[in-house]
């Protein structure tokens, strides 16, 4: 399943009901019921053509509270993107096939989704964006 939307019985046996991208159902691999993936979505300023990659800082851009990230490539081909993603993922210590593009491929803001992420990300993430002390 993919998309956006995605299709689901409603629990009451009614009609269809649609479910945003951060809730995705996925069929058990047991054979069991539905069970539900959660996924987190957050919003980054690329800054493309940087002498040094960086993840770090705030930026209240198009999508609110923004982590700013700095690479080398430059914004041609989407090599930028791919920059940001590897960068993304190392910063937060994750894989890289675990983040994706979501909205803004070709913007400087992007919202980024991780699926099935830790449950410590989203502190991860405020460190990144906000500093240790969490302040504005």
């Amino acid at each position: 399943m993919s998309g956006a939307d995605v299709r689901a019985r409603d629990e009451r046996g009614g009609g269809d009901k649609r479910d945003s991208g951060a809730d995705v159902r996925a069929r058990d691999e047991r054979g069991g019921g539905d069970q539900r993936k959660s996924a987190f979505v957050f919003a980054v300023r690329v800054r493309p053509g940087a002498s040094r990659t960086a993840v770090g800082g705030r930026y209240d851009g198009r999508y609110g509270a923004a982590v700013v990230v700095a690479v080398n490539a430059p914004a041609v081909d989407g090599r930028a993107t791919e920059a940001v993603l590897r960068a993304t993922a190392s910063a937060l210590g994750l894989r890289r096939s675990a983040v994706a593009v979501r909205a803004g491929t070709t913007s400087r803001d992007k919202l980024l989704v991780v699926a099935d992420p830790p449950p410590d990300l989203a502190d991860r993430l405020r460190t990144i964006r906000d500093g240790p002390s969490g302040a504005q």
